[in-house]
């Protein structure tokens, strides 16, 4: 099976180096669908209200087959806890 590579974007970029096996593209972009929101989840800042999260899927070859965003987004829509 072709091994896929998943690097990451939420601020700072981390590069994949290990890979994991996926048996093709379709698999490679669902195992990034999935993977996205699991770093998201994880990484939600704390200090602000808007924070894109990005994957770029790369085969063994190293070229980029895949992208995906996600971004959060938070507005307070009352003053509530506030003096």
């Amino acid at each position: 099976m072709p091994r896929h590579f998943f690097d990451t974007h939420d601020g700072e970029f981390h590069r994949d180096d290990e890979g994991s096996e996926q048996a093709d593209y379709e698999a490679a972009r669902k195992e990034a669908m999935i993977f996205l929101p699991e770093v998201a989840r994880w990484e939600i800042p704390k200090d602000g209200d808007h924070r894109p999260f990005s994957v770029f899927v790369r085969d063994e070859s190293g070229t980029i087959v895949y992208t995906g965003r996600l971004t959060y987004s938070d507005i307070r829509l009352t003053n509530a806890g506030k003096p």
